[in-house]
This record gives structure tokens, sequence and C-alpha cells, in this order.
């Protein structure tokens, strides 16, 4: 995975459930994230394994994926089955903002990213594999990724970009201009402007020694942070490039096989010209799929779709920055 510094684990907390597939820092220190059972719950005292407590505030009947905390408290949820939903500040409450685009049901809503006037922005990973066979579309390559923008006050649902592999994480620029957007199935960030003459074009932002997964802000000042779900795989790059009929056939092969994530686990985090300002790795990892990850105090925490729990690992200190280094262009 190039140069790199070392993740320290600290300890682990128990969800009780599991897939906490995306983790974000409030305000107060505590740590939101959504499990399989359809739990949105909110983590205390991460910091501290003897006092950590565990809150439930809702239950999506779905599967909720990716989070978004919205100023006033509430949260924006995306879940794999149901859209996108909001919850109350006080929590309990959950409402459906958008569960269709163009008259096509919106399956398999991963992330979501609200902007200061009320727009917000949404990624759908595949339109043509559920979560629970995301695999598949990571080996046919599918290109059905797209990224849809609800206009506020619940109104219109518009597609703005599509043909994007497995669209998962959403992160905006410290000064609004643009966002960036995690393609998982090409290991590469893309930048989509939203000012400016660029606006509504897309480039390259960076491309990753991993597959990146769910993004999460530190600040309008703080780098990006960026979950690798898993380190870059060479044979599934050579696949990519044969026939349509060979990735569908091995994309059913690969849903209906067992699958255990790799002992290799990463985090990087990159400044807004796309520079690598930590890149963090642990092998021989006994927590898994690292899906999220978010900054606490001294602290990152790290989600999992695999796990059933959170892992607390030590923060870099601020000024060390992990060795300069580019890596290969991702493949489209």
């Amino acid at each position: 995975m190039g140069p790199s510094t070392a993740l320290v684990p600290l300890h682990y907390v128990s969800l009780g459930a599991r897939g906490p597939e995306d983790v974000v820092a409030d305000p107060h220190g505590r740590v939101l994230t959504g499990t399989e059972d359809g739990r949105v719950l909110r983590i205390h005292h991460l910091g501290d394994p003897r006092t950590a407590r565990v809150e439930v505030l809702a239950e999506t009947g779905g599967r909720p994926l990716g989070l978004e905390l919205l100023p006033d408290g509430s949260l924006l949820v995306c879940d794999a089955e149901r859209g996108l939903l909001h919850v109350g500040p006080s929590g309990g409450s959950v409402h459906v903002l958008a569960d269709s685009v163009a008259g096509e049901r919106l399956r398999f809503c991963s992330n979501a990213i609200a902007l200061p006037d009320g727009t917000v922005y949404v990624t759908v990973s595949s339109r043509r594999y559920p979560l629970g066979q995301w695999i598949g579309d990571i080996v046919e390559h599918t290109g059905t990724g797209r990224l849809l923008r609800i206009e506020p006050e619940g109104g219109s649902v518009d597609v703005v970009l599509e043909g994007l592999q497995f669209a998962n994480g959403l992160a905006l620029s410290g000064d609004g201009s643009f966002l960036v957007i995690a393609e998982t199935g090409a290991c590469r960030l893309t930048r989509c402007h939203l000012t400016g003459p660029r606006a509504g074009r897309t480039d390259l932002f960076a491309a990753l020694p991993g597959m990146p997964d769910n993004l999460w802000r530190e600040g309008v000042d703080g780098p990006i942070w960026v979950a690798l779900a898993g380190p870059r795989v060479p044979p599934l790059d050579l696949l990519h490039h044969t026939p349509p009929a060979v990735r569908r056939g091995a994309a059913r092969a690969a849903v209906h096989a067992p699958f255990r994530p790799g002992g290799t686990i990463g985090v990087m985090a990159l400044d807004d010209d796309g520079r690598t300002v930590h890149h963090l790795v642990r092998r021989r990892s006994g927590f898994r799929m690292v899906t999220s990850v978010c900054a606490v105090g001294g602290h990152l925490v790290l989600g999992s779709l695999w796990e059933p729990g959170v892992a607390v690992c030590a923060r870099p200190p601020q000024g060390n920055r992990s060795p300069a280094r580019r890596y290969p262009g991702a493949r489209p």
C-alpha cells in the first residue's frame, strides 16, 4: 500500500449488532452509527472502554449506511432498503425524504451530504446489486453508481452524475467549491466541481492504494479522512479489462462464494489538494474491513460493515505527515 505509518489500536467497543458501516462524530465528542438490525446509535465516552455507553436514537426499519449530521442536531440516514431518511434531533422520529428518482426506486442509497443552502447530495452505489451482494458490483465493475441532488425543502430529486464505479462516501471541500466522491470499485476519489467555470464537470482528485469507502471531513480547515475497505487487488484490476460477459460470470460466482475480509486495514487523510496528510496501516488486524473513520479528540474511531463493534485507535500527531507518494492512476 505504499509508504505509511502504523495504525495503533487501543480498544474495542461492542454494539450488540453487526455492521456499524459509517461513523460520524458530533460536536460533543459522541459518535453516531447504524447497524444491520436497523438501529441508529449514539456512542458516549468512547475514549474509555470502561465508561463507553451506547444509546439507541432510532430504528429505521431497514439497513442504515451513511450518516450526515445536520446543524440542528438531526440526522440524514442513507438506508439501503428505504432510501434517504431524516431522524429528528431528539431521535425516535424517522421520515422518508426520498425513495425514488426518475420513477426508479432509490435502492442502495449509500451516502449523503448537506450543503449550507439545504441542497443534499446522495450517492447510489449500484443500480444492479443490492447491499447483500455488493461484491458482485465490485467484481462486475458495472459503473451503475450515481450522484443525486435533492433540492432544498424536499424539492426535486435529480441525477447529477452517472457511470460511477460503486459510488460511496462524500465530502465537501473547505471552500464549498467541489464535492469529493469515493469510487470504491475504481480505487479513486473523484472531484465534482460545484462552482466556477468547471461547474458540473469531474476530474481525478486522488488515486488510492486501496478501495475507499466512507469519507469524513474534520471541520472546514481539517483533512478529509478516508476509510480503505481493502487494498488494491491486481487480479481484480485485470478482470476489469475483460469483456462484460466474463465479468458477469465472475460476479455470479463471487456473490455465492464465502467471503472473509483480509487482515490488512488502512485509513488516510487528504487535504483539499488531494495530497496525503496521513496514511495509516495495520497488517494482521483482528478488526477487519474498515468502512469508515472519524476523529474524536486524540482518537480515531473505525467502523466496519463486517464487525459487531467499533475500534478505537491512536490518532497520529498533527505534525506527523505520511511520506509523500503518488499512487498509480485508477483504472476507469
